[in-house]
């Protein structure tokens, strides 16, 4: 798995410096996460939890857009190491273990 830490605005005008994009293997998705509560129990924006959801960073960017979140642009290097995650985890051999296995059986219900 993948984690760097971003900026993530909000139309709101609140911003979160610790946000985190990055790209899970099991799920075969990019994620975004931003905006935790004080307990950090909650999460206010929360994608790419679902078996491919995010395949690109277009993608995730139109999804937090349409929830009034931008992290655009991106940092070079973050942008650049991102395709390359998504790459070498699509090279592998695929995630087929128990966990996989419960987390596709469990988002189907």
């Amino acid at each position: 798995m993948s984690r760097y830490a971003i900026t993530v605005t909000g139309s709101d005008g609140r911003f979160d410096p610790d946000a985190a994009i990055g790209y899970d293997p099991p799920l075969r998705t990019l994620f975004l996460q931003a905006f935790p509560d004080g307990t950090g129990d909650d999460i206010a924006l929360w994608l790419g939890t679902s078996d491919r959801q995010f395949e690109t960073i277009n993608a995730l960017h139109t999804a937090a857009q349409s929830r009034g979140f931008d992290f655009m642009p991106l940092p070079h290097d973050i942008a650049a190491q991102l395709p390359e995650d998504l790459a070498q985890e699509a090279s592998g051999p695929p995630h087929d273990g128990p966990l996989a296995e419960l987390l596709r059986r469990l988002q189907s219900k």
